[in-house]
């Protein structure tokens, strides 16, 4: 582990030629890289790179929760049922999201190194190039068998960019803005929900041109996303990172172009960076077992299993258990698209409260208004009160999704940030594919107010988890919360 003398920064007259080149070296080293990137205001230089991310994060987002709203259009096709004679069988609409979820689980547990090891904006644009391919192909498959393949193939990408980006933000974006630039990127992102949703309702119930409407929502985000490949190169490489990866020279020649853009915005001078924190400069899987971060892996563990019950619970599954309740398709669709729209106002209201609140606290809240409104849902028969608990639920997961996003990119060090998050994140994708199956068959043996009860329950695990085990990490540096 290497220490930057945060004295020598304070410093203001180096008596001697080797305390100025201690000076010179600490304004360069990785904890000086980090305090000179938690100390730069919000100017627009700063926010842009935060929107390019959150456009990534769209395009993710569309492709990731499309599931459910071509779900009835999968069935309408025959080549899905909506449930299966089996609880695993491969028929049904449990097995396309399982095989989604497959595929993201092994591409946050095995292949989160690769942001660790090829950099972040490398891999940003990569495993985004890989899941539109892999979803061009599945939108012209005819039988379930290739269809849930080529979704699991796509799941890899999406499941390598989930935690790119998250890494990537975390790492950009300064200390007093941290909580700010995720719920920015989680209102981009989920924007998608609305969007997909009136995509299905408008092309789901129909065949433009000759081909079923659920090709088409699944290829309209592939090809909106590549827009986003080519922004990409006004993208820098995270400092941090190449400052963990020794690569000085490279992370102070891309903080210095960002700090002068930041400076002529500013329209004054800089602050002063703050005393840095000490980095660890290596690091590897095995540290994720030891103090301090092993009671975090745990937290995080527990946490990702049953939160994943309570989002992807309801997201992937409205349009299917509203159809179950009596609904036709269209109407469900369009329900499903006025629910939708409340998903980017989660992450904008959280903007207000992201660097006020504790990240612990407001994830135990949002859980326990989960928890309230779901049961509520599952009773619910008219189209206003559906509506309304459905946008409390979708409000709630939202802001929740965005406060995690933020506090699990905060419990690692950068050496190991994308490796740490990408594991502990992907027993949330494992979680995910037995938990449809599971709903699949409650929604079958127990109808809707069963499936809500399962959904509560596993809220009430998040709150225990989070509750009794998170760390506080409210307006800390990075380094400063791996210690």
């Amino acid at each position: 582990m290497a220490i930057s003398e945060s004295a020598s920064l304070r410093a203001t007259g180096p008596a001697s030629r080797i305390e100025a080149e201690i000076v010179a070296q600490t304004l360069t080293d990785g904890g000086a890289i980090s305090a000179r990137l938690d100390r730069l205001p919000a100017t627009r230089a700063i926010w842009k790179l935060i929107l390019l991310l959150s456009l990534g994060f769209f395009f993710e987002l569309y492709d990731l929760l499309f599931t459910g709203y071509i779900a009835p259009g999968l069935v309408k096709s025959g080549i899905l049922t909506q449930t299966t004679t089996g609880l695993f069988g491969t028929s049904g609409v449990a097995s396309f999201i399982a095989a989604l979820f497959c595929g993201l689980f092994l591409g946050t547990a095995a292949c989160g190194f690769l942001a660790d090891r090829f950099g972040r904006r490398a891999i940003f644009t990569w495993s985004m190039l890989w899941y539109v391919a892999a979803n061009t192909v599945m939108a012209f498959q005819d039988t379930a068998g290739g269809l849930n393949f080529w979704r699991f193939v796509s799941g890899l990408g999406i499941g390598v960019e989930l935690v790119t980006i998250g890494t990537y933000m975390s790492e950009l974006a300064p200390k007093h803005l941290r909580g700010r630039a995720f719920a920015v990127c989680q209102a981009v992102g989920f924007s998608a929900v609305p969007v997909v949703a009136f995509c299905s309702y408008l092309l789901v119930p129909r065949a433009p041109f000759g081909l079923d409407g659920w090709r088409w929502v699944a290829l309209l985000g592939g090809v909106s996303a590549l827009f986003v490949w080519y922004f990409r190169r006004n993208l820098p490489e995270s400092p941090r990172w190449l400052a963990s990866k020794g690569r000085i020279d490279e992370a102070n020649d891309v903080l210095t172009r960002l700090e002068a853009t930041v400076a002529r915005q500013h329209g004054k001078p800089l602050p002063e960076p703050g005393p840095p924190d000490p980095v660890p400069r290596k690091a590897g899987f095995a540290d994720m077992w030891k103090p301090p971060y092993r009671k975090r892996t745990v937290m995080l563990i527990i946490f990702h299993i049953f939160q994943t019950v309570g989002f992807y619970g309801f997201a992937n599954w409205v349009p299917t258990l509203l159809v179950k309740q009596g609904i036709t398709v269209t109407s469900s669709l369009l329900y499903t698209t006025v629910i939708g729209l409340a998903a980017p106002l989660g992450p904008l209201l959280g903007y207000w409260i992201a660097d006020r609140f504790e990240r612990k606290h407001v994830i135990v809240g949002m859980a326990a208004l989960n928890i309230v409104s779901g049961l509520l849902f599952s009773q619910a028969s008219s189209a206003t009160i559906i509506v309304v608990l459905g946008v409390l639920l979708t409000l709630a997961g939202n802001i929740i999704s965005f406060t995690y996003h933020a506090y699990q990119q905060e419990l690692y060090p950068t050496a190991i940030r994308a490796r740490a998050v990408g594991f502990v994140y992907s027993w949330s994708r494992l979680s995910a594919v037995f938990s449809s199956f599971i709903i699949a068959f409650t929604l079958k043996e127990f109808g809707v107010t069963g499936v809500f009860v399962f959904i509560a329950g596993a809220m009430t695990l998040v709150i225990l988890a989070i509750g009794l085990m998170g760390p506080r990490t409210l307006g800390k540096s990075l380094e400063s919360i791996s210690h």
